[in-house]
């Protein structure tokens, strides 16, 4: 690390993921946020293997600018991850997170930072709208927040995504959590500290495509829930108790029809059958959900680092681009 970073006030962490047609854009306007404020500053983009152009464009302009630093990974470790890898790096006394595709406007960095020297150590970003997002996208978000919130054993404020500056004694705490299936705005969440909120409207994505599909969404609401809840476990106590009272009435029903000896009664099949059935299927769900928390044990005791650089630059103006090494989080 060059020797003059000691002296960074604000470091804005940005993961990239193909976002070439939008650097040229961000880049101009963070230009200019970075000339305004009141401290030196540094921006570590953290590129999570790319396949296009950003990491070319990142790496040159980390050589030439002091004020931006590049992170490569060996491969796509996904956005959570990227995000502590950037974290992991950064040396200011407050350090904002931000998505590269301008949903996050660079412009609320300085409104971020107006709440932080009024004495908060984490402020969130919340969003008034959700501009350029289908209908569908804008519920299963509403929805989402709203289930994390009545499910989660701390709070976790509603409509807030990664956009986000911490105070670097909230960063100190953040490390020493080494968990691998991240969520990073839960964690944050159950640390506490003194926190606020800027609310702003988010845009409609500047360039290029949404780095979030249906499918990663639903895995970061499941890294969600079995991170920050037992409920699903609590669901599958009451779920069986609840089939198996069903199944008990069920079969003094039947034994009843016998006893009576109903004509309609068909004798053995149908009633086995039926309850077979039922048994088995509510047996597979409760299996499955103790299975995802065996999942995250498994993936816990195996003690892999988090991610693998594979390039910086920027960060020792000496030598630009260190040799690969590998980070892990609680480092």
């Amino acid at each position: 690390m060059a020797a003059n970073s000691r002296s960074i006030r604000y470091s804005l962490v940005i993961p990239v993921f193909n976002e070439e047609a939008v650097l040229p854009v961000l880049l101009r306007r963070l230009d200019l946020v970075l000339s305004r404020l009141d401290g030196p500053a540094e921006a570590i983009f953290v590129d999570d293997g790319s396949s296009d152009s950003s990491s070319i464009v990142l790496e040159a302009l980390a050589k030439r600018d002091p004020r931006f630093r590049y992170i490569g990974l060996s491969r796509n470790f996904g956005h959570q991850v990227a995000i502590t890898a950037g974290m992991d790096a950064a040396e200011g006394d407050a350090i904002i997170v931000m998505d590269a595709d301008l949903q996050d406007p660079p412009e609320v960095i300085e409104q971020l930072i107006a709440k932080w020297q009024e004495g908060n150590d984490v402020v969130h970003a919340r969003r008034l709208s959700r501009e350029g997002e289908s209908r569908f996208k804008r519920a299963t978000a509403h929805l989402f927040y709203r289930l994390l919130g009545r499910m989660s054993s701390v709070g976790i404020p509603a409509d807030v995504g990664d956009f986000r500056l911490i105070d670097r004694k909230v960063l100190d705490a953040l490390r020493q959590m080494p968990e691998q299936d991240r969520f990073v705005r839960g964690m944050i969440a159950w640390l506490g500290f003194r926190q606020a909120e800027v609310a702003f409207h988010r845009l409609e994505r500047a360039a290029g495509e949404t780095k979030y599909p249906l499918f990663k969404m639903v895995r970061l609401a499941v890294n969600a829930a079995l991170g920050f809840s037992d409920l699903p476990l609590r669901l599958a106590i009451w779920c069986g108790l609840t089939v198996s009272g069903l199944a008990l009435l069920y079969g003094g029903w039947v034994i009843l029809l016998w006893l009576s000896k109903d004509s309609h009664l068909v004798t053995g099949w149908s009633s086995t059958i039926v309850v077979v059935s039922l048994l088995c299927g509510i047996n597979m769900l409760m299996t499955g959900i103790v299975g995802l928390y065996v999942g995250r044990i498994h993936a816990e005791v195996k003690r892999r680092p988090l991610y693998v650089v594979q390039t910086r630059a920027g960060f020792d103006r000496n030598e630009a681009a260190a040799a690969p090494a590998i980070h892990a989080v609680n480092e």
